[in-house]
């Protein structure tokens, strides 16, 4: 089980594109079938999911606009969100279809989702371009995004949340944006998981240097992966900034395989390539749907942490339905859409309100302690980090 090549996972020019793209192949937190986003994108049409047409009429009260914020003059309004892909189309089980039809069901709208292949990175090129984005809010934003969106773009990308009912049921902690744009909609834990048949995982960050431990882990690329990026933040946060690359040093040293995204890392971790992954605390949530043995799907929260990962949902400025995409966001936000999204997207919910299901409450594990670092304490810092942890590895 030896590593392979870091220079195959980073890419040519990998130091250099971190700062201008520090794009993410897991979009959601909980998800297990993340897209692959390495560089900026283009201004291509991402791909929109087909919405049925809707022959009702909303409520028009002369003022030319429907009572949920979408026109009247004779169409129904149409919220188009943009996301990641794997929130529509994951090969197990996916919350996007459900969202739609509960969303419909509620609202005299048709929701309409759109899927760029570069993310979130498509919507802010096109903004850089100055060209429509296509879409009237996105879903699946990380603080890290959010900071790198304010510090390329001089006038920014979205608009504040505004009056959202709901808001007061976000779980303390959980709100990540200091502007009060984005509102956390799920959360994840970024830790290891491994097989207890084949191993017991290092109780500490220490232990994973061990020599039993020996080629024993897989992990991500920071520069390319949300996972990786968020244990990366996780070894700064325990060990300091003048002390994490020491750690990776020494980890590299110890044989830990450096993939370039989270489907590569977990995929080849499934293939027996190492015993143990960094991944999400969910992921007996996944097993247990898959019929997999849960012994083969065990977590272990290093020295009792575990890096807290929430996404949220913004509004775009210049949006055709502003309004209406409050509404969404506070629609998904209640209860029901809470539990829909946690259990089918292998998250946590961002509120106390959630409705679950008792086998998701046994096999979701959440950590003793939950770090994370703040938009204010990553903003002018992640990008260092990054790019550090990357010579390092380039160099050795």
């Amino acid at each position: 089980m030896r590593r392979r090549k870091v220079l195959a996972a980073l890419g040519t020019g990998a130091v250099t594109a971190v700062a201008g793209c520090l794009g993410g192949d897991d979009g959601e937190d909980g998800d297990d079938t993340p897209a692959d986003t390495e560089t900026p994108a283009d201004t291509e049409t991402p791909t929109d999911t087909e919405t049925p047409a809707n022959t009702e009429t909303p409520t028009d009260d002369g003022s030319g606009e429907s009572n949920d914020g979408g026109t009247t003059d004779g169409e129904q309004a149409t919220l188009t969100v943009g996301t990641y892909g794997s929130f529509l189309d994951a090969p197990s089980v996916s919350p996007g279809a459900r969202v739609k039809e509960e969303f419909e069901s509620e609202f005299d709208a048709t929701l309409e989702w759109a899927a760029p292949d570069q993310e979130i990175n498509y919507y802010i090129e096109r903004q850089r371009q100055g060209v429509d984005l296509d879409a009237d809010m996105y879903l699946g934003l990380n603080t890290d995004e959010l900071v790198r969106i304010d510090s390329e773009l001089d006038d920014g990308l979205f608009a504040e949340a505004g009056d959202v009912g709901r808001v007061g049921d976000i779980r303390e902690g959980l709100q990540f944006d200091p502007d009060g744009r984005a509102l956390p909609f799920d959360t994840g834990y970024i830790s290891p998981v491994y097989d207890s048949t084949e191993i017991e995982a290092p109780e500490t960050f220490e232990g994973l240097l061990d020599d039993e431990y020996e080629g024993a882990l897989i992990a991500q690329n920071p520069g390319t992966a949300t996972t990786g990026r968020a244990f990366l933040f996780h070894t700064v946060h325990y060990f300091g900034e003048d002390g994490y690359l020491d750690f990776w040093a020494d980890l590299q040293d110890n044989g830990v395989q450096i993939l370039g995204s989270w489907s590569d890392a977990y995929s080849a971790w499934q293939e027996g390539e190492a015993p143990m992954v960094v991944s999400y605390s969910t992921d007996q949530v996944f097993a247990e749907a898959d019929g997999a043995d849960l012994a083969e799907h065990q977590i272990r929260f290093l020295n009792d942490q575990a890096y807290a990962n929430p996404e949220g949902m913004a509004v775009f400025q210049n949006a055709d339905e502003p309004e209406l995409a409050r509404e969404f966001m506070n629609f998904v936000l209640g209860p029901e859409l809470q539990g829909i999204i946690a259990e089918q997207n292998v998250s946590f919910p961002a509120t106390e309100t959630a409705t679950l299901s008792e086998d998701y409450n046994e096999l979701a594990k959440e950590p003793p302690e939950p770090v994370t670092f703040s938009y204010n304490e990553l903003k002018g810092s992640m990008e260092g980090w990054v790019e550090d942890w990357e010579r390092q590895f380039i160099s050795n």
